[in-house]
């Protein structure tokens, strides 16, 4: 069974959100809603600002607070490390948007939250998810970390990886490239 993850390295995006546009397009969004972020972070004084462009989506943890707090279990894990919701399970009780630490849920225009799905029925046909796919300066590598020959085992096994809130112990699996690394 694969084990899917993505692995991003911030350094290398420009903003572009082609990675954005990339998903509301294969979902059929509309421009106010969004599965993924592009979060524009500034550190320093001048003038040595610096600014970090940081991709953010649902980090498909492997303990999903979303999931725990689902009183129908609508939001559940697959063992190959997806968090989906189940539509038709789901109450619309938003308990799965305060929950999550990262705050990448949207609701959908029938009160359902909604949010990335590492695009599921891509991967199940050996392809990548739009948002790697579009990018244009490889931003993103999306594969299976049992797989010791994939591109992302191989580039975590390169540089030094972080999470986003580790602290919050949700062991997210989407993995980030550290600055300098």
């Amino acid at each position: 069974m694969a084990h899917y993850a993505m692995l991003i390295d911030a350094a290398r995006c420009t903003g572009c959100a082609a990675c954005r546009v990339a998903c509301q397009m294969q979902w059929q969004l509309p421009p106010e809603v969004f599965f993924n972020r592009l979060e524009f972070r500034e550190s320093g004084k001048y003038p040595d600002v610096k600014q970090e462009i940081v991709p953010v989506q649902c980090m498909h943890c492997d303990n999903p607070p979303c999931a725990t707090v689902c009183p129908t279990k609508a939001t559940y894990k697959r063992a190959d490390g997806l968090v989906l919701i189940d539509h038709d399970k789901c109450i619309g009780c938003k308990y799965c948007v305060v929950a999550c630490p990262y705050d990448v849920r949207q609701m959908n225009d029938r009160g359902i939250p909604e949010k990335c799905r590492f695009c599921a029925g891509f991967i199940e046909k050996g392809e990548q998810p739009p948002c790697v796919s579009t990018c244009m300066n490889d931003v993103r590598v999306f594969g299976d970390l049992d797989d010791p020959n994939s591109e992302i085992s191989k580039k975590m096994k390169e540089k030094p990886v972080y999470q986003l809130a580790a602290e919050k112990g949700t062991k997210p699996r989407v993995f980030y490239v550290k600055r300098g690394g």
